[in-house]
C-alpha cells in the first residue's frame, strides 16, 4: 500500500518523468475517496507521447515488480488511466486534461511533492 510518505511513491514519479511528461501533479485523495490514496496526473504533448509515457511507466514499474491492475485508454491516447490499486495514474493529452480538469474536481486534495518531482520543477 503506497501512502503519501512512502518513498516508493517516487518510483512512480521517476517513471512518469522518464518520457518527459509535463505538468505532473500528485494528489492525496485518501480522505476523499475509498478506491485510491494517490492520484498522479500528467500530460503529454501528443497522443503518441501519451501512449509512450504510459508504456514507459508500465515497463519501469514492472522492473520493481509493480504491476497495474488495469490500463484503459491506450487506443486513442487522449487519456490513459493506469490503476495500481492505491495509486492511479492519469496520463492526458494536454487539451483533454484541460477539458476534464481533474485538479479542479479534486481541489480539496492535498498536493504532494516527491524528491524527483522537486528536482524536475526546480
Amino acid at each position: 500500500m503506497t501512502k503519501k510518505n512512502d518513498p516508493s511513491l517516487d518510483l512512480y514519479i521517476k517513471a512518469i518523468l522518464g518520457r518527459k511528461a509535463i505538468n505532473v501533479v500528485v494528489l492525496d485523495v485518501a480522505n476523499l475517496t475509498s478506491y485510491a490514496d494517490i492520484f498522479i496526473i500528467c500530460s503529454g504533448r501528443s497522443n503518441r507521447q501519451v501512449n509512450a509515457i504510459a508504456d514507459f511507466i508500465k515497463t519501469e514499474l514492472k522492473k520493481h515488480k509493480i504491476m497495474p491492475l488495469g490500463v484503459e485508454g491506450t487506443k486513442d491516447g487522449h487519456w490513459v488511466l493506469l490503476d495500481y490499486g492505491h495509486v492511479i495514474i492519469h496520463v492526458f493529452y494536454e487539451p483533454v486534461r484541460e477539458f476534464y480538469d481533474l485538479e479542479g474536481l479534486w481541489s480539496d486534495a492535498k498536493r504532494i511533492m516527491t524528491p524527483s518531482l522537486k528536482k524536475a520543477t526546480s
